[in-house]
């Protein structure tokens, strides 16, 4: 009698969404957390540098009693998601890599991450949590950047990610609310992580240009960047290229004017958009960022690639940055936040 092979485990099936698409859609958050902050009193002698208030990619504060020296300040965020690949391993370094971005994104230089692991005990074995921690310390190593534990929890749901603490220049932070009217922008990495994603969580391809682009961390480009002078930047991550271009435009108070010609895209992305690959997610921010943006002829196609949920996608930068694509530039503010040309 022979025996049938037994079938591996698919991380992503015991997922409802996978990576940054199961984000909380933007609109719902800000309409909650704007309610909040508006009311929460300062607190502590620390000054807080950068909050919510502009949308960013992490919270920044001054470290206080400093000494002789260059100032510091610290950086501190959280990232964890759902299954975004099968292989629990790549899962573990992209979590990372996309936790550890955000301190990037601020201009930071990560120090101290922990981890953050929930895990279904008696459903999936424990052999692969190791094989997802493994991944992340691995990422974490790479990075320079210490692992000191975490917090673990038995969840329905897998899910993996890191809170991270960093240090910054305070006079050299990239931020939401720094571009001006004039500057290019640049986009560190091409876009349709999402399509990809959900097209291996349907099939069960695997997709060796996505998993590459997001494990690759942005510390490279961070540094560029400062090192030409920029102060404004962002990652793009679950709220699409669009969404969080329109986070920094509303916040620097100007328009972006996107060259969609010149956006990079990974192979196979616009074959996985027709095809029928997109996320919810990815549909909710097209809806939360339409009134925001001239999408002028743009046909349906690109506009979803512009606006797919990316997991550890790249910077997009108010600046030029060597070897990235210009994509488009500022321009004083008009009726849009967002015109595609």
């Amino acid at each position: 009698m022979t025996t049938a092979p037994e079938t591996p485990l698919r991380l992503t099936q015991f997922a409802h969404g996978g990576g940054c698409a199961c984000k909380i859609p933007p609109g719902e958050l800000e309409d909650v957390l704007g309610s909040l902050m508006a009311s929460a009193p300062a607190t502590g002698d620390t000054p807080l540098l950068v909050g919510l208030a502009t949308g960013d990619d992490a919270a920044v504060v001054a470290l206080p009693g400093q000494g002789p020296g260059p100032a510091r300040a610290m950086v501190s965020t959280a990232d964890f998601f759902t299954p975004v690949v099968d292989d629990p391993y790549d899962w573990g370094r992209i979590a990372a890599a996309n936790a550890l971005s955000d301190v990037y994104a601020m201009g930071g230089t990560p120090v101290l991450a922990v981890n953050l692991l929930a895990w279904p005990r008696g459903v999936l074995p424990f052999d692969l949590a190791r094989e997802v921690l493994r991944g992340g310390l691995d990422v974490a190593t790479e990075a320079g950047c210490h692992v000191g534990g975490g917090h673990s929890v038995d969840d329905p749901e897998p899910k993996y990610g890191m809170a991270v603490t960093g240090l910054a220049d305070p006079g050299r932070l990239l931020r939401n609310d720094a571009g001006r009217p004039g500057v290019p922008l640049s986009l560190t990495k091409p876009l349709g992580l999402g399509v990809l994603n959900n097209r291996h969580k349907a099939t069960g391809e695997r997709f060796e240009q996505a998993v590459a682009t997001m494990v690759a961390l942005n510390r490279d480009a961070a540094a560029a960047a400062l090192d030409a002078g920029v102060r404004c930047a962002t990652d793009v991550t679950g709220f699409g290229f669009l969404g969080h271009l329109h986070k920094l435009a509303r916040a620097s108070g100007v328009t972006a004017v996107v060259d969609t010609a010149a956006v990079p895209l990974l192979d196979g992305a616009r074959e996985a958009v027709r095809e029928g690959y997109v996320s919810g997610g990815t549909r909710r921010n097209l809806d939360w960022v339409a009134p925001f943006t001239d999408f002028g002829g743009t046909d349906t196609d690109t506009r979803l690639l512009l606006a797919d949920a990316q997991t550890s996608g790249g910077l997009l930068v108010a600046g030029e940055v060597p070897g990235a694509p210009v994509v488009g530039e500022l321009v004083p503010r008009g009726t849009h936040s967002v015109v595609l040309k």
